[in-house]
């Protein structure tokens, strides 16, 4: 069965590139972002649920699933946080919708962050999944976090070298990372897999999205000095895996107690892939902000 059957999708021109959305539902607008190294295709559990209540829009960000992959350029700006959260408010502004709440995954979290600090009139409440603030991981790195988040230090190489190396068969690069990050034992949908698989096929796939992490620790970083002490001023929902590395290594409510003035949030039983691992959990809590 095609992940998000029943949603209604479509391609979105928004300044330097395409964006791939999915919407069912009515009511209020809910975007939902994923992660890395996934598609819209994680929310497969969740969004079916959340149309009952919203308009429900499933978005893939730049650089991943069937969304345009631009030049990141020297500075690796084409995929900095804010320039994938610029891409999503021209969406939902195509779509119909100024003010909208949204729940980010991963990468998807940290575009819902910046979102929410460059574009504090268009969002409603937002929720980010699994995941401490970037400037966080980069002050508090040791080596538990350096062990648990290698791939934050090998996707920034420069020259080509992840993407030369994951291209070598990056079926099972993929398949490895989600197997890794997730509980043990869980076993990803098999629809939602051949989805992730399509999509990491493609080199510019690999390429685009090792642009995305290099742009996190270089003109991410950036922005977030140039906004030091701003706060998140809607009521966000922060959740994370009670089996995941963010649970072992960090107090996670508290790295966010200060990014916003309405914080709460709690642990799931899960890993890392809260949507897929632990659905109706996470559909809940996301019922409960909304």
């Amino acid at each position: 069965m095609t992940p998000l059957a029943g949603f209604t999708r479509s391609t979105i021109a928004v300044t330097g590139t395409d964006i791939a959305v999915a919407v069912a539902g009515t009511g209020p607008p809910l975007l939902l972002l994923h992660g890395f190294p996934q598609t819209m295709a994680m929310w497969h559990r969740v969004a079916p649920v959340l149309a009952e209540h919203f308009t429900v829009v499933c978005a893939d960000l730049r650089g991943y699933g069937a969304s345009g992959r631009p030049d990141a350029g020297d500075d690796h700006a084409g995929y900095s946080k804010r320039a994938m959260a610029q891409d999503q408010v021209e969406l939902m502004s195509a779509l119909g919708f100024d003010r909208f709440a949204v729940a980010g995954h991963d990468r998807g979290g940290r575009v819902v962050r910046r979102m929410c600090l460059d574009h504090p009139d268009r969002v409603s409440a937002a929720a980010v999944l699994d995941i401490v603030p970037t400037a966080t991981v980069f002050a508090t790195t040791d080596q538990a976090l350096a062990t648990a988040y290698y791939h934050w230090f090998f996707l920034i190489q420069p020259d080509g070298l992840p993407e030369r190396m994951i291209g070598a068969d990056p079926r099972w690069w993929l398949r490895e990372t989600l197997r890794r990050w997730a509980a043990p034992g869980f076993a990803f949908d098999p629809a939602a897999l051949a989805d992730y698989e399509q999509a990491f096929d493609d080199p510019a796939t690999i390429h685009a999205q090792c642009e995305d992490y290099r742009a996190a620790a270089t003109i991410d970083l950036a922005h977030d000095a140039a906004d030091a002490g701003s706060r998140i001023g809607c009521p966000l929902l922060v959740l994370w895996g009670r089996h995941g590395a963010m649970e072992r290594i960090y107090d996670v409510l508290g790295t966010w107690t200060d990014q916003g003035v309405d914080v709460r949030g709690r642990a799931l039983d899960a890993g890392h892939f809260l949507a897929e691992e632990a659905a109706e959990q996470t559909a809940r809590e996301l019922l409960g902000l909304l």
